[in-house]
Formats: C-alpha cells, structure tokens, sequence
C-alpha cells in the first residue's frame, strides 16, 4: 500500500454530546483530576489525572481495519496543550496486554506519535490510549490516523425519508450541515431528505436537498433515496432515520473505512443503543432465521471487558443471515441487484441486506440511539413483523424452510401473545397471515397501506394507551415451578378451569412488556409505558382465545395446502415488485423526467 506525506484522521474521536449521549463511561474512562466539558468537547487535567480510551466510543479495532483495509501505518494524533504522560496499549484476545508506545509528550497544538504494530499480530486486536496529566493542560481533540494512499474516494450520500416530523429532521439538516462545513470530506458528502408528508420547509444548499414524495413509508422513502443516489452519480448511500440520533463523527469514521476497503462489497452497519439506557445496546447487528435475532442485546457500554468481547468477536467476516437496521446503514451502490421490498415500514432492512451481496461490518461508535422495540410495540408493528418474516422465508431461496420447520416462527408469535392475553396483536398477527396468503399482488395494491392502518387502528381495543390516573405498584406472576409447568401447558391458563392457580392481578412496566414469563397466573394484566404515564389492562377472555387460536390454525392449514405454489409466486413477485422498473412506475418518476 502506497503511502503519502499527508494524514488520514481515520478513526477522529467521539465525545459527550447532550441529546446524543452523555454516558461518560461508554467515552472515557477517567481517574483522578480531570474533568469533560459537554459544552466545549475538552478534557481539563490537573497534575495526575488520567484519561483512557478502552472504550467502546474511542477504542481503534486494529484487527478490523487491518482485516478489511490491510496493513495500514499508523499514528496517533492528539491536540491541545500540556505535559503528558503516553502510553499506546495493544489489547490482543487471549494474551497479556502490552505497551508499545510509552513516552512523556509536550502539546502545544497538534502533536502525532508513531505506532508501530508486528505485522504477526493476530485479528483479535485492539489499541486505545492512556493520557497521564503531569503538568495542568487540555485535550482538545484525538485521532487514529494513517499515511497511507486510500483505495477509492466515496462519493456518499445520506438518504433521510421522513413523514410529517419536521422539528426532529430539521434539526438533523441542521446539525448535518453543521458538522460538513468544517469536514474535510465536506465535498463527498451529501444529504437527500425524501419528504413523504410533503410537509418540509427546508431551503436546498449546503449538501442539502429535499425530495417530495409520496408516503409509501420507509420502503418507498428510502428507495426513492437510492434512486437519487444513482441519479447524482454517488458511489455509496447510507440509509438513516430522520432524527439521526448518532454521533456526527460517525460519518467521518464511516466514510474512511469505505475509503480505505479493499473489498469493494463492504458496508457499514450502525448499532442501535437503547434511548432508554443510553449506556445500553439493543443490538449491533441482527440475524434472521425464523425470526430477528439481535446480536449483543443488552450489552453494558460502559464494561470494558464486555465492549473488548464484541469487538474482538465482530472481527471475524459477518454470518451469512446478518442484515442491518435502516437507522444506519452505508452501502455501496453498485454491489445493489435488488431494490426494497415495499413492506411499507418493518422487514424492508432485513430482505434488502440478505439479497445483495454486502459484505457488512460494524464499527466502534458508529451507533444511533433509538426507541426501542418494546416500547414502539402494538397491534400494528406485531402485524407488520410477522407478515415480513413470513414473506422472507417464502420469497428468499436462501431462507426456504418446509412448512413444518415454519410453525416454529409461527409458535413463537402465537406464544408470545397468547400468554399475555393480547387478543388484539393476534388479530394483527392473523390478518397479517391472510395478506400473505393473497399473495405479492396485494402488496403492491396496498403499497401505501392506508387501508391496513385503518384497519388495525379499529382492532386494536385493549391495547390502546390510556393516561394513567393512578400509579400502581409492579407485581409479576411469581409461581413455584410445578405451577409454572402447568400454566406453560394450559397457556397461562387458557385450558385450565379457573381457579387459583391463574387469578392474580398484574402489573409489568416496560423492560417486561414482551417477557410472558413474568405473567404466570394472571387473569388481568396492566401494562406501563416506559415513563409510566400511560397503561393497558388486558384480561383473560375464553371467546377471544378460541377465536384467534382457530383462525391461526385455519391459516395455517390453508398455507400447507398450496405450500409449494405460494413459494413460486413469492419468488416470481419478489424479483417483480423489487426492481428498478416497478419503482420507477410507482414513484411515477418516468411522468417526473417527462415534465422536467
């Protein structure tokens, strides 16, 4: 690899940031005397304060970049003013730590320390720094950075669809463009908000534009992004939410990576941390099979031996079912063979990473904080999961299961609810069968599910927030474990006379909405939101049991009777309703060009 006299900030520091996050032990690790400003984005030192950087924001995955990128010279840059104590840790999985730069270092501005790494150096292989106060000073900023040549220089624009939340991507535009005017890649950057409420009142400039469109949710939002993309000659895109909830040094972290790959295939996945426990991963990256399988849930950023494991255990070439949230997802547009599936919202991430040929990496930092799964579930999202799950097992050769290998997703949706008492969700769950079983064409004649969203907003009764008006104490279903047998077997009561074993009253908050292990013998059950001010009580109800229970049974039915042609249509429709030509039509952007 070929090197120049200029630096490459390819790893730039990540600090506190308000409305982002604030969680100081996932940033820095600090001891004694030194203080961070959230207001500046400086570290303050006295005479033997110490600042690390085993971190999951700021940790350098050198076993990653070099498995992607190869070897790479490396240097570290730090910037600020002051007497220093230095030292450069390798961290490698299954041996000791060492040192391999230890030196005391005056900054008067920006200073740049050579690392050296042994080229026998296995994968499994981290770097971070300590900074030793020995004098008062200042850190004003920190990168990894390397010499070298990059392979490629990507030409990366942001795809944002937004619907009606013109404060929240407002504010995203605004701090986008904050961050690009003083980005040394402000000239490869670009922001296109597809605006499928029609309701934006944003100026074009400044790498900026907005797309009206119509509202064929994130599915049509996002392919109507990748179009432009194409269309302005970009060579990668990043779909991202409209709040973009991330650290803008993510951008520059992604961008580099992708400049430095040798694999033209690579993507970049973000992580999702959990808005509620900002120290919290939801998951960094998923796997799909018979359902969504988050990867590092609930993982404790501020650990640093937990954030060590993942990263040492994400080096590794990603498994064949990884797919990647649309939260934040960089990938390049020429490796793209099928475009998204119009699921409208949910499972449009899933099948798209699956079908072309991406090869995806996570990196440190690189992360958006979003509500979590729980919290955003109802009738609607149950129905929308189970009918994209399904779809992908019949639409995708490499995800064709037998149809008894399928009753297992199937008994897990069932389970999950049945337990709970949530009769309305297995409404959803049953019209969501249905709309499969009607086959691709309904999707398309349904694309901006209007009809659907009316629908599940009628059927969804008991499960509607409600204020509460009184706070009440948690209580979950503690039984023995021969009781906790037989409720299992009866479904929490179901199949059981009623009786003692299955007549309690209660009340879960938010981390145990979806846990039906917490439930054993209840008849009614109260549900809080997250902060607690809104509930639902959902009750025991025989008719509604046997309702849902024989439906979903006759669904299934239906589906083993004509397995094999339901496969052939998904396959023929799937390759249909995801390309180029069927976007094209159903943007209506052939009539756009016509009249430009």
């Amino acid at each position: 690899m070929t090197e120049s006299s200029t630096s490459y900030p390819v790893q730039p520091g990540i600090w506190l940031q308000a409305g982002i996050s604030t969680e100081q032990e996932a940033h820095f690790h600090v001891y004694g005397p030194v203080g961070i400003s959230l207001s500046r984005g400086v570290a303050e030192f006295a005479p033997g304060g110490l600042l690390s950087t085993s971190t999951y924001y700021n940790v350098f995955n050198y076993g990653k970049w070099r498995r992607i990128c190869g070897n790479l010279p490396l240097e570290l840059q730090l910037k600020g003013h002051g007497k220093y104590q230095l030292n450069v840790f390798q961290a490698d999985r299954h041996k000791s730590w060492h040192k391999i730069v230890s030196e005391v270092v005056t900054l008067d501005g920006t200073y740049r320390q050579p690392v050296v790494i042994d080229e026998s150096t296995s994968d499994e292989s981290l770097l971070f720094f300590d900074l030793m106060a020995l004098k008062d000073g200042e850190l004003e900023d920190f990168a990894w950075a390397t010499t070298a040549t990059p392979v490629r220089t990507p030409e990366l624009m942001l795809s944002v669809t937004t619907f009606r939340r013109e404060a929240e991507v407002e504010n995203t535009i605004s701090r986008f463009r904050e961050f690009r005017a003083t980005s040394e890649i402000k000239e490869h950057i670009s922001m296109t908000v597809v605006d499928n409420g029609n309701s934006l009142k944003v100026d074009d400039g400044d790498g900026v534009e907005v797309i009206a469109n119509e509202n064929l949710g994130g599915a049509g939002g996002f392919t109507r992004g990748l179009l432009r993309a194409r269309e302005i000659g970009a060579t990668h895109c990043l779909f991202m939410d409209d709040d973009a909830s991330i650290q803008m040094e993510a951008l520059s972290r992604t961008w580099w990576l992708l400049a430095f790959a040798k694999d033209p295939r690579t993507a970049v996945a973000g992580s999702m941390i959990n808005a509620s426990h900002r120290w919290q991963i939801w998951e960094n990256g998923a796997e799909f099979e018979l359902g969504c399988k988050p990867r590092y849930h609930g993982l404790d950023l501020r650990s640093r031996d937990a954030v060590f494991n993942m990263e040492y255990e994400t080096t590794a070439p990603a498994p064949e079912d990884l797919y990647a949230g649309w939260w934040f997802f960089a990938f390049p547009i020429d490796q793209v063979q099928h475009l998204p599936f119009p699921f409208f919202v949910r499972g449009d991430d899933v099948s798209f990473s699956l079908v072309n040929d991406f090869d995806i990496v996570s990196l440190p930092g690189v992360a958006s904080v979003q509500e979590n799964f729980t919290d955003k579930a109802s009738p609607m999202t149950w129905y929308l999961d189970f009918r994209s799950h399904l779809v992908h097992h019949l639409s995708l050769p490499e995800k064709q299961r037998s149809w008894l290998e399928l009753q297992q997703m199937v008994a897990s949706f069932y389970m999950r609810n049945v337990m709970r008492f949530h009769y309305d969700t297995l409404s959803a769950i049953n019209l969501a069968f249905e709309d499969v079983l009607r086959g691709p064409k309904f999707f398309d004649k349904h694309a901006d599910m209007a009809r659907r969203r009316a629908d599940l907003k009628a059927l969804t009764k008991d499960e509607a927030w409600k204020p509460v008006l009184e706070r009440q104490s948690e209580l979950h279903g503690e039984k023995p474990r021969y009781s906790r047998g037989l409720l299992l077997a009866t479904l929490n009561g179901h199949l059981l006379p009623l009786g003692k074993e299955a007549d309690a009253n209660l009340t879960l908050s938010s981390p145990f909405r979806d846990d039906y292990r917490k439930v054993y013998g209840a008849k009614e059950i109260t549900y809080l939101n997250g902060d607690q001010s809104s509930a639902y009580v959902v009750r025991r109800n025989q008719k509604k049991f046997w309702r849902e229970s024989l439906r979903l049974v006759r669904n299934t039915m239906r589906l083993r009777s004509a397995y094999d042609e339901n496969i052939r249509l998904w396959r023929d429709g799937y390759d249909q309703l995801t390309s180029d030509s069927y976007w094209s039509e159903k943007l209506n952007l052939e009539s756009r060009d016509t009249t430009k």
